[in-house]
């Protein structure tokens, strides 16, 4: 898959080893600028940096009390900068969590499977 130009790109989620992975393999399409973060705290202190695309979990299962789950990040990111496309990306497949997420501004939902760094990086190509 070619792209014409690399997207700024970030990543958020708390699995550390699907991060890294993620961001080889879509780094491995072509060089995309990609910036991991591990909490939605991390991601938005980011912002201002003007991502185009977010691939944000759903379920941010971290260790840090009063942490944000990817739903408030979803709802924080889309008020402040409305044109930034989101991803989202979880384990949960029921279909009302990826129609929540859609309608609070996500454009896509991705279901953490074998296809999902495909899929990815096939919608890429739509941003």
């Amino acid at each position: 898959m070619d792209y014409e130009k690399p997207k700024k790109i970030f990543i958020v989620d708390d699995d550390v080893m699907l991060t890294e992975t993620l961001r080889d393999y879509l780094t491995r399409k072509v060089a995309h600028i990609i910036s991991v973060f591990h909490t939605g705290e991390e991601c938005l202190k980011h912002l201002d940096e003007s991502p185009d695309i977010v691939i944000l979990d759903y379920f941010l299962n971290t260790v840090q009390e009063d942490a944000a789950n990817g739903m408030e990040i979803l709802q924080i990111i889309k008020k402040k900068y409305p044109k930034t496309h989101i991803i989202m990306l979880s384990s949960q497949e029921r279909y009302g969590v990826a129609l929540q997420t859609i309608q609070k501004g996500a454009e896509q939902y991705v279901i953490k499977d074998i296809d999902a760094f495909e899929k990815i990086a096939d919608m890429l190509k739509s941003f």
